[in-house]
């Protein structure tokens, strides 16, 4: 695949922002966001949110961090570093994700830097990641902000009450996320099972724009939502369109699915290390 272009030693790369969750097996969160800003060559930014006890087998707990220390990392990095493009992952409440828009707004980010609201609402094994009584913050507060929200199929069920099962229900699903506020809606389509592909679908209030590969046969697919959503907000720093940066994060996954690897004794991660053997 064609890859970002690569700032030249000595010269400041673009800087992209993770405002999400520790993930402690390293598969998906901030440890996911990273591996895939540093191995597209921009330097990756953290505001923590939460830290989790969890591994190859599931989430075991999480500990929020304070609403104070969420909005100074946000407040810390626009105010010195600058940042040209950023995700959200792990929000674990309401609390916190107010905060985020807060700080957002208040940091003049909004409509000036892109930003990718990756709305985890679980991890892959069904555990809980935000509080049920998150959802309204997720639609009121963030999505409005959002360039693009890249819910899966769980995601989308709880957050507009649609089950998507085939293209009419994905459309459906995509108009009734783009109403919610953000410039454009991501109706991902890796959790349709019953399908041999994995087909994505993109909204921007007025047009449609498909996605779609062929499945990739494999069991380890940890933190596969995360580093999308990263590749994503990656491109869109390098100045890229919506659907040209969607692109390249689909192509990304993709391959980071080709070579993912087994990790523990349940789901390994997906692997961005590809990079360094292509």
């Amino acid at each position: 695949m064609t890859f970002l272009p690569l700032t030249p030693p000595g010269q400041t790369p673009l800087r992209v922002m993770t405002i999400a969750g520790s993930d402690s097996g390293g598969g998906a969160g901030i440890q996911a966001d990273m591996r895939t800003f540093a191995l597209l060559g921009v330097h990756g930014l953290v505001a923590v949110t939460a830290v989790t006890v969890q591994n190859s087998l599931g989430v075991k707990g999480f500990h929020e961090l304070p609403l104070e220390i969420v909005a100074g990392q946000i407040e810390a990095v626009a105010s010195d570093i600058g940042l040209q493009a950023a995700k959200t992952g792990m929000l674990a409440s309401s609390a916190i994700i107010e905060t985020i828009a807060d700080a957002w707004v208040g940091q003049g980010l909004d409509g000036t830097v892109p930003l990718v609201v990756d709305p985890v609402c679980a991890s892959m094994h069904g555990d809980p990641l935000l509080h049920p009584s998150a959802l309204d913050g997720l639609r009121d507060k963030l999505f409005p902000l959002a360039t693009l929200v890249t819910p899966n199929l769980d995601e989308v069920r709880l957050l507009v009450g649609v089950e998507v099962v085939d293209q009419e229900t994905q459309r459906e699903a995509a108009r009734r996320l783009h109403a919610l506020g953000p410039k454009w809606a991501l109706v991902k389509g890796g959790h349709l099972r019953s399908s041999s592909h994995s087909p994505d679908l993109l909204f921007d209030g007025t047009a449609f724009h498909e996605f779609d590969t062929t499945r990739i046969d494999t069991g380890h697919d940890h933190g596969a939502g995360d580093t999308l959503a990263a590749a994503t907000a990656s491109a869109l720093a390098h100045g890229y369109s919506v659907p040209d940066a969607v692109a390249f994060g689909k192509r990304w996954v993709t391959e980071c699915l080709r070579a993912a690897y087994p990790l523990g004794h349940g789901h390994g991660p997906v692997n961005p290390l590809f990079r360094l053997t292509t």
